[in-house]
């Protein structure tokens, strides 16, 4: 169901000062202040709570952030702060309705007991010891059996303990999804950091989570100092498989898989076996590296001062990483590097790059490979700084 939220823009001019201050109230749709809000700059360290006149005042470091307005059992508000500056804010926020009697594909506990394993491991990622989500049975699973699909809300806000980082994680789930045929995971959200802890071994997991990241990569390219950071970009292109099988041969075997749903045990023709067999064993494209080093004015343009990632290929980063160590009171690399590769798809469509390593719409580029593994477990706060 797609969420209706209210923003009204006051247009009274005030001076900021240099640390762009942001100013407004938050109320529900009577006009009656909302005290507690929860507001904060997506990924960030940097947040306020609206007070008992919903009234709030927060700096703003960068214009190009997501503004979150987040209270449970309300809708979750979000805009970039770039629309808003120069305003006073009166934002609405409405009360959450309760859908779930409608819902086609129902939650069950079935389906978080059978799927709790895979949404850690693909959320969270494989550290269950050290990092834990701490209302983890707030979340809801539904698993639709003929798509193969799963999805998981977050009714309530999820708190998330990273112990390595030291850093507890407020997350605003607004999708999980993942397709098991097609074997892709998604998810979206807002987060916002509190640290709870900064000795030198947190600082040290800090800097290794940083180093070569997909924030790394992209304020490297930001900054037009992708090789002098050890990124090396290479084009991947795609070519058709043709072991895969064709549209009309998958489209059998889902008729064939209806049709053995329906009348239980049948024999599988010979045919529907080996299609079976290819889909399970092939990939649909087969790629090839057909440019490498290539120099960052062949994926990003400029626009009114603007960098944005625009590129027709599949990309490859490689990145030479020399894991930070604690010696003798000291951070230094070590000697032998690990080489990580990673992948990006921004095949026909344009993303903004902003300086803090953040994109416009970063839950709709695809990535693979290295910068996949980033989850929640190495999820650094955007005003993040090597060292910090």
């Amino acid at each position: 169901m797609k969420k209706t939220l209210l923003l009204l823009m006051i247009i009274l001019p005030f001076y900021l000062s240099i640390a762009q201050v942001i100013k407004g109230t938050v109320v529900n749709d009577a006009e009656k202040p909302i005290a507690n809000v929860n507001i904060y700059l997506d990924g960030t360290k940097t947040g306020t709570i609206s007070g008992s006149d919903g009234s709030f005042s927060l700096n703003l470091p960068s214009k190009n952030n997501s503004l979150v307005f987040k209270k449970d059992d309300h809708e979750t508000f979000i805009i970039n702060t770039s629309e808003v500056l120069n305003k006073t804010l009166k934002v609405i926020l409405i009360k959450s309705k309760e859908i779930e009697e409608v819902v086609i594909i129902p939650f069950t506990e079935a389906a978080y007991k059978n799927y709790i394993h895979f949404f850690l491991d693909s959320f969270i990622g494989y550290d269950k010891e050290n990092v834990k989500i701490k209302n983890q049975r707030s979340l809801k699973f539904a698993y639709d059996k003929s798509n193969k699909t799963l999805n998981v809300k977050a009714p309530q806000t999820l708190i998330i303990e990273n112990k390595n980082l030291g850093y507890t994680i407020e997350y605003d789930l607004i999708e999980f999804s993942a397709n098991f045929d097609e074997n892709t995971t998604r998810f979206v959200g807002t987060s916002f950091f509190k640290e709870t802890k900064s000795n030198d071994k947190v600082k040290l997991n800090r800097m290794n989570a940083y180093d070569g990241s997909q924030v790394h990569f992209f304020r490297s390219v930001f900054a037009n100092k992708v090789a002098d950071e050890g990124f090396i970009v290479n084009q991947i292109t795609k070519f058709p498989n043709s072991k895969y099988p064709t549209e009309e041969e998958l489209q059998r075997l889902k008729d064939f898989a209806q049709m053995f749903k329906s009348k239980g045990t049948m024999n599988v023709p010979e045919d529907i076996l080996d299609i079976g067999t290819r889909k399970r064993n092939e990939q649909p494209y087969k790629i090839a590296i057909t440019k490498t080093q290539i120099p960052e004015t062949d994926y990003t343009k400029k626009i009114n001062n603007k960098s944005y990632l625009d590129y027709d290929h599949m990309m490859q980063v490689n990145f030479k990483k020399y894991f930070y160590e604690l010696k003798k009171g000291q951070f230094v690399k070590a000697t032998i590097p690990i080489v990580q590769t990673s992948f990006l798809h921004p095949e026909n469509d344009s993303y903004e790059i902003y300086a803090n390593g953040n994109t416009s719409n970063p839950g709709m580029l695809t990535n693979q490979g290295e910068f996949a593994k980033n989850k929640i477990e190495f999820l650094l706060p955007l005003d993040y700084q090597l060292g910090d």
